[in-house]
């Protein structure tokens, strides 16, 4: 568990059937705290223990409920993904719908990506300065530069689908923000705005 960022934590852990590093986040913040797409860190839930509790659990697209439930049956926590990918918890996981826009608990705003998927969801978090992505926005190698997951997991129309893509991250750039969180790859730290205009303009969007 590392403090990338005041209130925000980040840790790796190894997804069992993927079997690749994938990221998860705590955020410690003035409005309450939360974690997005958890996965049990290795130093086990006591980690929590004499910290704020999460008491939110945000998941970016519905294929990212990870450990979820152990959060839940830990601290109680509500789990929020939105609407469109409500149709996914069918095995008893009570998760709360929410919509593109909607001002979340622990002071997060949930902004429209999709492309991907119908609810593929960024969030962003004010008062960290911070907009975390799902699987519409990757760092190749987990930390190298900033692209897309490979192309048979984009559908028929993989271009179409990046076009998709860009045009929603180039929607975000409208927020104040300086700090990228990804679902895959590491955070990157300073300068993630300037990097993702960049990465928009190579793309001969926005």
């Amino acid at each position: 568990m590392h403090e990338v960022l005041p209130g925000v934590f980040h840790w790796v852990t190894i997804h069992d059937h993927l079997d690749t590093q994938v990221s998860s986040y705590y955020l410690d913040g003035p409005q309450g705290a939360a974690a997005i797409d958890p996965r049990v860190p290795d130093e086990g839930l006591d980690w929590f223990a004499g910290r704020q509790p999460p008491e939110h659990v945000f998941l970016t697209n519905r294929h990212h409920y990870r450990h979820s439930d152990r959060f839940v049956e830990a601290f109680g926590c509500t789990v929020w993904c939105h609407r469109a990918g409500l149709h996914e918890f069918t095995r008893g996981e009570v998760v709360t719908g929410f919509d593109f826009g909607a001002q979340l608990p622990a002071g997060v705003e949930a902004v429209a990506v999709g492309a991907i998927c119908e609810e593929e969801t960024a969030l962003y978090i004010p008062w960290a300065r911070a907009m975390a992505f799902a699987d519409g926005l990757v760092r190749a190698g987990f930390d190298g530069p900033l692209g897309f997951v490979p192309d048979f997991l984009l559908g028929d129309d993989p271009e179409g689908v990046k076009d998709g893509l860009c045009a929603a991250v180039d929607r975000s750039l409208e927020r104040d923000f300086d700090h990228l969180l990804f679902a895959h790859g590491r955070p990157w730290i300073n300068g993630g705005r300037g990097a993702l205009r960049r990465f928009v303009e190579s793309r001969g969007a926005g």
